[in-house]
């Protein structure tokens, strides 16, 4: 399997080279990501560095860009498994910013472990703030999340409500608690003590099942084993969540009735008190990846994301014509 280890050596982001490093150009090809770069978009590529760890990181930006996207990935995911939102966002304009969580593709840290849901914050508050010192991030932007990015980016918006930053955020397939969480979370406790990972099982979580054995045979960036340092560092995360105030941002959240990940049902509702403002689009077929579901899916689940976004952005022929509500 190909081996991009040889990435972790880069510095800083940078712009692309023409020249192009081969590992990152076969690092590129290997997520479908090369086609994206055109006359009309440029790709900063590299390294930002936080207290902690070294995040890998992508700001792709077209010509004229009429705002920034940040987008957070899930557990176990990397950021070039996000080929397909990319493509749509770029094509609308949007300059997009996406990074490898800690412990996840390519960033520092241990494989899918984390000490503290609150180091997932202190991640994009960095990237932001280094982001805009280099004049990287115009505004206004916008927080897309899949599954765990949702839960850091809905804990952000909570807990800061007066920052101010965010337009918007479309939370895809929200995590709050997982599916089986009251069985799972008796059993982590029981196991907790003495074991500190278990085996993955690539389950399908997408209707689309190339892209199911693109995971399980072709993606080396793929964790193998579940931390439960993980799993105990979101139990402690839950709670704090529950017990932030809301918000009226404007936020979209989609979500598939057939996600055996998250437990969707019971997060939805939470959900809907702590962002009274949000629209919720269920989608009967999807299952749990939402931007990697089969392509007839995904299509409507990214019409419905293209009709929310269009709407924070002045100007846009799409624009409601009521302002939205902001915290």
């Amino acid at each position: 399997m190909t081996d991009f280890s040889p990435l972790q050596a880069l510095g800083p982001i940078a712009p692309l080279r023409s020249d192009g490093e081969p590992p990152l150009s076969d690092y590129l090809a290997h997520y479908g990501l090369a086609p994206l770069l055109t006359e009309h978009v440029g790709l900063y590529v590299g390294y930002l560095g936080t207290d902690r760890f070294r995040l890998w990181t992508q700001v792709w930006r077209p010509a004229q860009a009429i705002g920034t996207i940040f987008v957070v990935h899930g557990y176990f995911d990397h950021l070039g498994l996000y080929r397909h939102l990319l493509e749509r966002l770029l094509s609308r304009g949007w300059q997009v910013v996406l990074w490898d969580l800690p412990g996840h593709g390519l960033s520092s840290g241990r494989r899918a472990c984390i000490d503290d849901f609150a180091h997932y914050g202190e991640c994009l508050h960095a990237l932001q703030a280094q982001l805009g010192e280099r004049d990287l991030a115009p505004r206004p932007w916008v927080g897309i999340g899949q599954s765990t990015g949702a839960a850091i980016l809905a804990t952000d918006a909570l807990a800061h409500p007066d920052a101010g930053h965010w337009a918007g955020l479309a939370l895809l397939a929200p995590l709050v608690r997982p599916f089986g969480w009251p069985q799972a979370s008796w059993l982590h406790r029981l196991v907790g003590p003495f074991v500190r990972s278990v085996p993955r099982k690539f389950r399908a979580n997408s209707t689309d099942a190339e892209f199911a054995a693109f995971l399980r045979e072709q993606d080396p960036l793929q964790p193998c084993h579940i931390s439960l340092n993980w799993v105990e560092a979101m139990r402690r995360w839950m709670p704090q969540l529950l017990a932030l105030p809301p918000c009226e941002l404007p936020t979209l959240i989609l979500q598939g009735e057939q996600d055996l990940t998250v437990d969707w049902e019971w997060n939805l509702g939470v959900l809907e008190r702590k962002f009274p403002n949000a629209r919720i689009h269920r989608h009967p077929e999807a299952r749990h990846h939402l931007v990697n579901e089969a392509a007839s899916i995904r299509e409507s689940l990214f019409t419905v994301l293209d009709d929310f976004v269009a709407e924070l952005v002045p100007g846009s022929p799409l624009r409601a014509q009521e302002p939205l509500s902001r915290c």
